[in-house]
């Protein structure tokens, strides 16, 4: 997976940036059809926030916002959204199929 950063008005410790990175490629065990990711870091008047664009292969892209007094928080708080909608989005995909064969053989 292509994981892109970026900072807009402000900049980014190297730290915070490998964090970005492997958090966000913690994410594809949720659903590995995610093809890139690009998160933004925005400074506005002593408030940091990050935005998440996950690309799904074959889907709509999912986006998460989380602001915070440091880029570690609003990271944790995207990353934990981000994982939120991956995990209801898979399993809306997985109610909506059919009984498998051998749960309808058992039922007759």
């Amino acid at each position: 997976m292509r994981v892109q950063v970026a900072a807009r008005h402000c900049q980014i410790p190297d730290s915070v940036r490998t964090r970005t990175e492997e958090q966000i490629a913690r994410l594809a065990k949720y659903d590995p059809r995610i093809a890139s990711a690009d998160a933004i870091y925005e400074e506005v008047k002593r408030v940091r926030s990050v935005e998440v664009i996950l690309s799904v292969h074959g889907g709509e892209p999912v986006i998460a916002r989380g602001e915070g007094e440091e880029f570690r928080s609003a990271l944790d708080k995207v990353v934990d959204r981000l994982r939120s909608i991956l995990r209801r989005q898979r399993s809306q995909a997985r109610d909506h199929q059919g009984p498998r064969a051998a749960e309808r053989m058992s039922s007759e």
